[in-house]
């Protein structure tokens, strides 16, 4: 049985890392390349903070509502089927698979020279990735506790890694700074597409808040922390989000950010010298090194409340007592990632993938408020309640939907990919069921 032993800090830390992973170091020059002047690009930007605070409020009451172990999973069973569920989740977990392999050896391409200068091209990258996934399931496997306090240390580096970067551009003298360049107005007919076409990178960088829905049953007064640690983190990575942006901007140059392929790596370079590309990269590992951590961390709840609801067997949901890990799921979900690693392909089509199946799973879940509230769950405790309903959770619905629309018509092949595979979920579940009711009896 899962206890609950995460406290407040450790869940804003938790909800930081969920969200701050490769994406802001990577997407502006995407973001900055689709908008095609800055008025679209800080339009996106500030977009996609005003969306995901609509997003952390929302979840912060369903959360609230539900303050369950792998929340993400029954929102969807309670709300709409637990087949319904089974299709959204299956790929849910193999996106946050893909996801977690992709990150962890595209950082480790970066980093690989600073550490191992002296390997071989591509054995290097290998070495390093095996040991950064080594790492983090061993320290996750000691238990959740010292998981979590991973998180806190990994989160706050992070946080003032970040802040050296924000603050470091306003002590450059006016000759090393580069003005931003004007870029050609965009016609009046191509904004709103431009805008959204942007949007998919920009809520690509803002997402992982919603995540924190499975470590319902871990949290310390679920009802009141929850809540609060979605709403703290949001704010924290908002303010940092809107400025790094505007050091971007001001110290690259927009045109030059819209043809840089890591903005992190030349915006250090500006600021520090040759050094600069060394502390990116530190930077950036360190990032990456939270992420995967809260992936290996909230990522077996889904598949021990799967197993609670009947659908897996039984092993993914045994908890060890002590150390509160589920030690099977933990080690399947690591396997999960290393089998990704073989069959992933490149970032962009990752994201396009990703971000066609998040933002319909996303606007689904956001429903679920108005499912809940109609069933009255949760309405028994004193839980967080969205001011201004029905008007938060419908904007971010509403923007979820237009974002799947710009993936669907800028990328058909891939959101064809993620359809498919989400709807081979239909039939998986009903041979599930069949193997887990054979199995208990």
């Amino acid at each position: 049985m899962i206890k609950p032993s995460l406290r407040l800090f450790d869940l804003v830390m938790i909800v930081v890392s969920m969200v701050i992973g490769i994406g802001i170091f990577r997407n502006p020059a995407i973001i900055a390349a689709s908008a095609g002047s800055e008025t679209i690009f800080y339009s996106a930007w500030i977009v996609g903070a005003i969306v995901s605070i609509c997003g952390a409020l929302t979840f912060s009451e369903i959360g609230s509502r539900l303050p369950v172990a792998g929340g993400y999973f029954t929102m969807f069973t309670v709300c709409y089927s637990p087949r319904v569920a089974f299709m959204l989740i299956w790929t849910y977990i193999l996106l946050n698979a893909g996801a977690t392999a992709a990150v962890a050896f595209t950082r480790a391409q970066y980093i690989t020279p600073v550490i191992l200068p002296g390997i071989a091209p591509g054995m290097g990258e290998k070495l390093v990735f095996w040991g950064i996934m080594l790492l983090l399931f061993g320290i996750n496997f000691l238990g959740i506790r010292l998981g979590a306090a991973a998180q806190n240390m990994l989160s706050v580096i992070k946080i003032i890694l970040m802040l050296i970067f924000i603050s470091a551009v306003f002590f450059l003298p006016e000759s090393v700074s580069t003005p931003p360049l004007a870029a050609s107005p965009a016609p009046a007919g191509n904004i709103l597409s431009m805008l959204g076409v942007s949007l998919i990178a920009v809520f690509f960088s803002y997402g992982g808040y919603q995540n924190t829905s499975n470590l319902g049953g871990d949290v310390e007064n679920p009802q009141k922390n929850i809540p609060k640690g979605i709403i703290i983190a949001i704010s924290i990575v908002m303010v940092l989000y809107l400025l790094i942006n505007y050091v971007y901007v001001t110290a690259l140059g927009f045109e030059n950010l819209k043809t840089s392929p890591l903005v992190a790596a030349d915006l250090a370079t500006i600021l520090f010298g040759k050094a600069g590309a060394t502390f990116a990269s530190v930077s950036i590992f360190i990032s990456v090194l939270g992420f995967i951590n809260t992936s290996m961390l909230f990522n077996p709840r889904v598949l021990y409340a799967m197993a609670e609801d009947g659908i897996l067997p039984g092993i993914f949901k045994k908890v060890h007592e002590k150390k509160q890990v589920q030690e099977f799921a933990l080690v399947f979900f690591t396997g999960l990632v290393l089998l990704m690693f073989v069959l992933l392909q490149s970032y962009n089509n990752l994201l396009n993938y990703v971000m066609f199946n998040d933002t319909i799973s996303l606007a689904l879940a956001a429903m679920c408020i108005f499912i809940l509230r109609k069933k009255k769950v949760g309405d028994d405790t004193p839980g967080y309640r969205v001011q201004w309903f029905p008007i938060i959770p419908a904007i971010f619905i509403l923007m979820q939907l237009s974002v799947t629309a710009n993936v669907v018509h800028s990328d058909p092949m891939n959101s064809l990919i993620g359809c498919a595979v989400m709807l081979c979920g239909y039939p998986m579940y009903s041979m599930l069921k069949r193997f887990t009711s054979r199995e208990r009896g």
